[in-house]
């Protein structure tokens, strides 16, 4: 979890139909979209969610540190077990997986009041759709930073679309990725699956090697990475120019 920091790329979200909010809880800072303000909603679900997983890490200091995968832990709140699994796929730390897990906890609590919830938690994103969406990649210093989306089908939603990268924000990157998005079946995978990605990425000429491990990994929807001018692309992803 980092502190807060500006996120200039939220002026570009919005959607027809949607009203946007914003909720807060200590680290955890979420921009949502919603058929109406539902933030007393949203709050209390990342309060709780977060609660139980700071009582995790209370009990587990390792928790929060570790860079390898956790043991399953039957007894752990859901949210910790999702994280554990997505981030034993992943083989990274559970941690990494933190941001999309939380949004998608925050997500689906929605979802009994409005048809269509986005959830954006520090560039990783939980989206359920009922029309078509397109989600801009945000590259740092690149080129093709916010001149390339990609489109995300109703019919596929739920899902992650969750980008980390090791030359824009603090989060920890051992690559040199602008962007390394991965596209999952939940966000606490396509979280973990991006630092995993992003890791393996630190000149052009390691995204097609990077992306041929994730294309390895079963589940996995598709997956974009930028490295300057340099883009690659694997799965079931439709890339758009903006």
């Amino acid at each position: 979890m980092t502190p807060h920091e500006p996120r200039t790329y939220r002026t570009r979200m919005a959607r027809e139909g949607l009203v946007a909010f914003r909720v807060v809880v200590q680290q955890t800072d979420l921009l949502i979209l919603a058929v109406r303000d539902l933030s007393p909603l949203a709050r209390q679900t990342a309060v709780q969610e977060r609660s139980r997983l700071e009582s995790y890490i209370a009990a587990h200091p390792d928790f929060l540190s570790t860079l390898t995968p956790w043991p399953e832990d039957p007894f752990a709140p859901p949210v910790v077990r999702e994280m554990v699994a997505a981030a034993r796929v992943a083989g990274v730390g559970p941690m990494a997986a933190v941001a999309g897990a939380l949004a998608e906890r925050v997500g689906r609590a929605l979802l009994a009041a409005s048809p269509e919830v986005i959830v954006e938690n520090g560039g990783d994103v939980f989206l359920a759709l009922t029309r078509p969406a397109t989600v801009a990649l945000y590259a740092g210093a690149s080129p093709l930073s916010r001149r390339v989306g990609l489109r995300i089908a109703a019919e596929d939603t739920p899902l992650g679309v969750c980008t980390s990268s090791g030359t824009v924000g603090h989060s920890l990157s051992f690559g040199r990725a602008d962007a390394a998005c991965v596209v999952a079946p939940t966000a606490a995978l396509a979280d973990a699956l991006a630092t995993a990605l992003a890791n393996r990425v630190r000149a052009p000429g390691d995204i097609d090697p990077a992306l041929a491990w994730l294309a390895d990994i079963p589940g996995t929807v598709g997956a974009v990475v930028v490295v300057g001018k340099a883009l690659g692309a694997w799965g079931r992803v439709e890339l758009v120019p903006l």
